[in-house]
């Protein structure tokens, strides 16, 4: 089973979007790809680059945004991963949510990021609260897939969990400065060989209300070796269950999980947030 992914870094926030983004995905599709992934929140400007938040930056359940990522897919025939600030019509509250939608347009999964930074442009806890679930597993595309959004992957006991449900690819948008992409790198990579999956990422493509994003899309597979590293809008990367397996029948696949162990040491720290000591 192998799954064809296109890596695209673009956003779609302005007037032409829409159509932009609709142009887009029939491209990918056409190259033979049947599965697309867009960057973090990549309907919205980046608001978190200052502390004040709008109330257009967030929507209900199946807002706009989500539509224009459904009706896109549907045009176009294929799967895509978007997302947007999803208002909680019940509490409220604002989320940063991962939206996988199939080749009809109809949503299989949404993943709330979890770890929300919160420093000179990415003010993210101004704008919406942390999620509070796993990573969501879906298996749409053949292989199965889990969303962690950008610093999401930096705290890689989620990774490592979803790769011990059943996750044969982790999948990454995110937002993030060039500056620091060779310590994205070296985790994206550690997560693929110690996970025995594949790792994918695509960051935001330029600098937004003055802060300097960029950076290339990534893909590594489980051996850790480096498939996709580039700064091209669209790149190409096929993933191979046969791959996946072999990793997990090798060092340190098949090593336990010792879910038990590790899950009594998570009960004694409980939750902690570490003081604040700038970086991304």
């Amino acid at each position: 089973m192998t799954l064809t992914v296109a890596l695209v870094s673009d956003v779609f926030f302005d007037e032409d979007g829409p159509s932009r983004l609709a142009a887009r995905l029939a491209q990918c599709r056409a190259s033979g790809a049947a599965l697309v992934v867009l960057p973090e929140l990549p309907l919205n400007r980046w608001a978190p680059a200052t502390r004040a938040s709008r109330p257009d930056d967030a929507e209900p359940p199946e807002g706009p945004r989500h539509q224009t990522l459904a009706a896109a897919a549907r045009e176009a025939g294929v799967g895509v991963l978007g997302g947007a600030i999803v208002r909680d019509p019940a509490s409220g509250l604002r989320h940063n949510t991962a939206l996988l939608v199939d080749a009809a347009g109809r949503l299989v999964l949404a993943y709330r990021k979890v770890h929300l930074p919160e420093e000179d442009g990415f003010w993210e806890t101004s704008h919406y609260e942390p999620g509070d679930e796993l990573p969501a597993i879906d298996g749409t595309f053949g292989l199965k897939l889990a969303v962690q959004t950008c610093s999401d992957i930096n705290r890689p006991e989620g990774s490592l969990i979803a790769a011990a449900l059943g996750a044969e690819a982790i999948v990454n948008p995110r937002a993030t400065e060039p500056t620091y992409f060779p310590r994205w790198k070296t985790v994206f990579t550690a997560i693929a060989l110690t996970s025995g999956a594949y790792v994918l990422s695509v960051n935001r493509p330029r600098a937004e209300g003055g802060v300097p994003l960029g950076g290339p899309s990534f893909a590594v597979a489980p051996t850790g070796e480096v498939l996709v590293e580039t700064h091209d809008t669209v790149a190409y990367v096929t993933l191979d269950r046969a791959v996946v397996a072999e990793a997990r029948r090798r060092y340190p696949g098949y090593l336990a999980t010792r879910a038990d162990l590790y899950a009594e040491g998570w009960r004694r720290a409980k939750t902690t947030r570490r003081p604040h000591d700038g970086g991304l």
